[in-house]
């Protein structure tokens, strides 16, 4: 082989190298959005975490506890599925006991939840670290002088695998009015094909995991190739959307070790939200 065809072939197989890599990296990346509004009066920072199924980050989930720090958020909001069905527990127990003392946290059910058959032990386990769980609840919270409402709704799986007659629609009914204080409002539910149920009320911002951001993809070419719920080249895959007025949010989920398909082209993120005048 002349020398001329040796380079060819070592910077073709280079390239292949950094293609893989590329392809199945599984490091964090930090995806930020900024969505301003006239209800809101001074900036303040949302953080997003969906989809952990107790996957691993470090000793202590050091970190996933040490990206987070270093985005100064306001508030933490758990999107669903942060426990697994297959998984134990102590990789999400080490998550909440390094950021529920510090920082504001409210959380939802995800579907994998229900699955394990623990959900009660899974909801004991988040309110004993002092976060609060939304199912068709609210609280109004004051930051700086800022006023929001944190709505969320349990994962619609609630009515399979419990005694609860009530599901995403009835939960929703129960937020109808929330919004009437005139405040900024965000809904935190699991599910973003349901956008459309969403979007007949009046929420301001829905932030939703569940997708995986599609689990395979074609940076700029194809956003997802197969959701839960959606099925084939999912529309809400990861990213953001409208829908009238309200705009939803989707993260692709921090899932990486405990899913029996790798990621490609889709690497686990941490979603911050800017909220900004």
């Amino acid at each position: 082989m002349s020398r001329r065809r040796k380079v060819v072939f070592a910077a073709v197989l280079l390239g292949i190298l950094l293609i893989l890599l590329a392809a199945f990296d599984t490091r964090l990346k930090i995806r930020t959005y900024t969505v301003c509004s006239d209800k809101i009066s001074i900036p303040l920072r949302v953080v997003l975490v969906t989809d952990l199924h107790s996957c691993n980050y470090g000793e202590g989930q050091k970190m996933l506890i040490e990206a987070i720090d270093r985005q100064k958020p306001d508030v933490i909001l758990l999107g669903g599925d942060i426990c697994d069905d297959k998984i134990p527990n102590d990789n999400t127990e080490a998550l909440l006991k390094g950021i529920a003392e510090r920082y504001l946290c409210y959380y939802v059910t995800g579907n994998h939840e229900y699955w394990s058959n623990r959900i009660d032990d899974i909801l004991d386990l988040f309110r004993a670290y002092g976060v609060t769980v939304l199912s068709g609840t609210s609280e109004t919270i004051g930051i700086r002088g800022q006023c929001i409402n944190i709505c969320g709704i349990s994962d619609p799986d609630v009515i399979r695998y419990t005694d609860s007659t009530a599901g995403t629609e009835e939960q929703l009914q129960e937020l109808e009015h929330t919004a009437d204080n005139g405040f900024y409002t965000i809904l935190l539910a699991h599910r973003p094909e349901r956008i459309d149920i969403y979007g007949a009320y009046n929420f301001d911002l829905v932030l939703s995991g569940h997708a995986h951001g599609g689990q395979w993809r074609l940076p700029g070419i194809i956003n997802g190739v197969f959701a839960p719920d959606q099925g084939m080249f999912p529309k809400y895959a990861g990213g953001r959307y409208a829908s009238g007025d309200m705009t939803m949010i989707v993260s692709r989920g921090l899932a990486r070790e405990s899913t029996p398909i790798p990621r490609i082209f889709n690497r686990p993120e941490l979603v911050v939200v800017n909220l900004e005048p």
